[in-house]
Protein backbone atom coordinates (compact mmCIF):
# COMPACT_ATOMS: atom_id res chain seq x y z
CA UNK A 1 0.00 0.00 0.00
CA UNK A 2 0.96 3.67 -0.73
CA UNK A 3 2.25 5.85 1.88
CA UNK A 4 -0.62 8.35 2.33
CA UNK A 5 -0.07 12.08 1.73
CA UNK A 6 -0.06 14.06 4.97
CA UNK A 7 -2.67 16.21 3.51
CA UNK A 8 -5.12 13.30 3.10
CA UNK A 9 -4.46 11.96 7.06
CA UNK A 10 -4.78 15.75 8.21
CA UNK A 11 -7.70 15.52 6.00
CA UNK A 12 -9.53 12.90 7.71
CA UNK A 13 -8.20 13.62 11.19
CA UNK A 14 -10.10 17.01 11.35
CA UNK A 15 -13.20 15.40 10.23
CA UNK A 16 -13.23 12.82 12.48
CA UNK A 17 -12.93 15.83 15.20
CA UNK A 18 -15.59 16.87 13.56
CA UNK A 19 -17.91 14.11 14.04
CA UNK A 20 -17.73 12.03 10.80
CA UNK A 21 -17.56 8.62 12.21
CA UNK A 22 -16.59 7.47 8.54
CA UNK A 23 -13.52 9.35 8.53
CA UNK A 24 -12.36 7.03 11.56
CA UNK A 25 -12.62 4.20 9.51
CA UNK A 26 -11.01 5.75 6.58
CA UNK A 27 -8.37 6.85 8.99
CA UNK A 28 -7.08 3.82 11.01
CA UNK A 29 -5.77 1.66 7.21
CA UNK A 30 -3.77 5.11 6.93
CA UNK A 31 -1.96 5.24 9.71
CA UNK A 32 -1.56 1.44 11.16
CA UNK A 33 1.48 0.77 9.96
CA UNK A 34 2.81 4.24 11.52
CA UNK A 35 1.41 2.75 14.89
CA UNK A 36 2.36 -0.26 14.30
CA UNK A 37 6.00 1.12 14.06
CA UNK A 38 6.01 2.84 16.78
CA UNK A 39 4.38 0.10 19.22
CA UNK A 40 7.34 -2.11 17.79
CA UNK A 41 9.81 0.91 19.27
CA UNK A 42 8.13 1.34 22.48
CA UNK A 43 8.18 -3.25 22.77
CA UNK A 44 11.51 -3.36 21.51
CA UNK A 45 12.59 -1.65 25.00
CA UNK A 46 10.57 -3.84 27.13
CA UNK A 47 12.11 -6.69 28.88
CA UNK A 48 12.21 -9.57 27.14
CA UNK A 49 8.78 -12.28 27.44
CA UNK A 50 6.40 -9.11 28.10
CA UNK A 51 2.99 -10.10 28.67
CA UNK A 52 1.86 -7.50 26.62
CA UNK A 53 2.33 -7.57 22.60
CA UNK A 54 2.62 -5.15 19.73
CA UNK A 55 -0.72 -5.44 18.12
CA UNK A 56 -2.43 -4.95 21.81
CA UNK A 57 -0.23 -2.34 22.23
CA UNK A 58 -1.65 -0.97 18.84
CA UNK A 59 -5.38 -1.60 20.00
CA UNK A 60 -5.33 -0.21 23.37
CA UNK A 61 -3.85 2.79 22.06
CA UNK A 62 -6.40 3.03 19.62
CA UNK A 63 -8.80 2.13 22.05
CA UNK A 64 -7.79 5.69 23.90
CA UNK A 65 -7.77 7.86 21.31
CA UNK A 66 -11.18 6.63 20.10
CA UNK A 67 -12.12 8.88 23.10
CA UNK A 68 -9.86 11.78 22.38
CA UNK A 69 -12.55 13.10 19.35
CA UNK A 70 -12.62 16.51 20.83
CA UNK A 71 -8.66 16.74 20.12
CA UNK A 72 -8.39 19.72 17.68
CA UNK A 73 -5.60 17.35 15.54
CA UNK A 74 -3.82 19.86 13.58
CA UNK A 75 -2.33 16.94 11.43
CA UNK A 76 -0.50 14.40 11.06
CA UNK A 77 2.46 14.46 13.11
CA UNK A 78 0.28 15.91 16.10
CA UNK A 79 -1.70 12.62 15.63
CA UNK A 80 1.59 10.40 15.79
CA UNK A 81 2.35 12.75 18.89
CA UNK A 82 -0.42 12.20 20.73
CA UNK A 83 -0.63 8.23 20.09
CA UNK A 84 3.44 8.28 21.32
CA UNK A 85 2.42 9.78 24.19
CA UNK A 86 -0.92 7.44 24.90
CA UNK A 87 1.83 4.34 24.05
CA UNK A 88 3.90 4.86 27.04
CA UNK A 89 1.05 5.58 29.08
CA UNK A 90 -0.55 2.16 28.74
CA UNK A 91 2.65 0.51 29.11
CA UNK A 92 3.06 2.44 32.29
CA UNK A 93 -0.28 1.63 33.40
CA UNK A 94 0.60 -2.01 32.52
CA UNK A 95 3.67 -2.02 34.97
CA UNK A 96 1.95 -0.34 37.88
CA UNK A 97 -1.17 -2.65 37.44
CA UNK A 98 1.82 -5.86 37.27
CA UNK A 99 3.40 -4.34 40.26
CA UNK A 100 6.62 -4.09 38.56
CA UNK A 101 8.60 -1.51 40.48
CA UNK A 102 7.89 -3.83 44.02
CA UNK A 103 9.91 -6.38 42.33
CA UNK A 104 12.14 -4.51 40.08
CA UNK A 105 11.09 -7.83 37.44
CA UNK A 106 14.90 -8.05 36.66
CA UNK A 107 14.95 -5.33 34.56
CA UNK A 108 18.84 -3.40 33.81
CA UNK A 109 18.50 -0.34 34.74
CA UNK A 110 19.57 2.24 31.24
CA UNK A 111 20.53 5.50 30.78
CA UNK A 112 19.08 7.52 28.15
CA UNK A 113 21.96 8.64 25.81
CA UNK A 114 22.31 8.67 21.72
CA UNK A 115 22.60 5.07 21.68
CA UNK A 116 20.10 3.78 23.14
CA UNK A 117 17.45 5.74 20.87
CA UNK A 118 18.66 3.26 18.02
CA UNK A 119 19.45 0.27 20.98
CA UNK A 120 17.45 -2.92 20.46
CA UNK A 121 18.47 -3.74 24.40
CA UNK A 122 15.22 -4.69 26.27
CA UNK A 123 14.76 -3.90 29.91
CA UNK A 124 14.37 -0.19 29.76
CA UNK A 125 12.89 0.44 33.50
CA UNK A 126 9.39 2.32 32.34
CA UNK A 127 8.46 3.58 35.64
CA UNK A 128 11.62 5.09 36.57
CA UNK A 129 11.84 6.65 33.06
CA UNK A 130 8.33 8.15 33.31
CA UNK A 131 8.86 9.22 36.73
CA UNK A 132 12.24 11.07 35.47
CA UNK A 133 9.89 12.59 32.65
CA UNK A 134 7.47 13.84 34.98
CA UNK A 135 10.35 15.49 36.70
CA UNK A 136 11.11 16.62 34.05
CA UNK A 137 7.68 17.85 32.52
CA UNK A 138 7.51 20.17 35.75
CA UNK A 139 10.94 21.33 35.12
CA UNK A 140 10.74 22.05 31.57
CA UNK A 141 7.67 20.67 29.60
CA UNK A 142 8.77 21.46 26.07
CA UNK A 143 11.73 19.26 26.60
CA UNK A 144 9.33 16.12 28.26
CA UNK A 145 7.74 16.59 25.37
CA UNK A 146 10.64 16.18 22.89
CA UNK A 147 12.07 13.38 24.69
CA UNK A 148 8.89 11.86 24.25
CA UNK A 149 7.96 12.22 20.65
CA UNK A 150 11.71 11.69 19.98
CA UNK A 151 12.38 8.86 21.87
CA UNK A 152 9.20 7.02 22.05
CA UNK A 153 7.63 8.64 18.96
CA UNK A 154 10.69 7.82 16.49
CA UNK A 155 9.59 11.13 15.24
CA UNK A 156 12.51 13.05 13.68
CA UNK A 157 13.55 16.64 14.61
CA UNK A 158 11.41 18.01 11.90
CA UNK A 159 8.15 16.29 13.10
CA UNK A 160 8.75 16.84 16.44
CA UNK A 161 8.94 20.77 15.17
CA UNK A 162 5.96 20.54 13.71
CA UNK A 163 4.08 18.91 16.72
CA UNK A 164 5.80 21.38 19.44
CA UNK A 165 5.27 24.51 16.40
CA UNK A 166 8.87 25.29 17.29
CA UNK A 167 12.41 25.68 14.88
CA UNK A 168 14.14 22.16 14.48
CA UNK A 169 17.36 24.05 15.68
CA UNK A 170 15.33 24.41 19.11
CA UNK A 171 14.42 20.80 19.31
CA UNK A 172 18.00 19.69 18.94
CA UNK A 173 19.09 22.08 21.29
CA UNK A 174 16.63 20.88 23.71
CA UNK A 175 16.91 17.24 22.99
CA UNK A 176 20.26 17.39 24.21
CA UNK A 177 19.57 19.25 27.64
CA UNK A 178 16.99 16.64 28.30
CA UNK A 179 19.51 13.87 27.52
CA UNK A 180 21.75 15.17 30.17
CA UNK A 181 19.13 16.39 32.33
CA UNK A 182 17.97 13.05 32.31
CA UNK A 183 21.14 11.10 32.76
CA UNK A 184 21.95 13.33 36.10
CA UNK A 185 18.20 12.54 37.20
CA UNK A 186 19.06 8.60 36.68
CA UNK A 187 22.34 8.93 38.54
CA UNK A 188 20.85 10.86 41.21
CA UNK A 189 18.47 7.65 41.43
CA UNK A 190 21.20 5.26 41.79
CA UNK A 191 23.19 6.89 44.52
Amino acid sequence: MATPSPAAVTELLRAWSDGDDGALDELMPLVELELRRLARGYMARERPNHALQTTALVNEAFVRLTDARQVRWRDRAHFLGISARLMRRVLVDYARRRGFSKRGGGVQRVTLHEALVTSEDPGLDVLALDRALEALANADLRKSRIVELRFFGGLSVAETAEVLQVSADTVKRDWRLAKLWLLREFEGERA
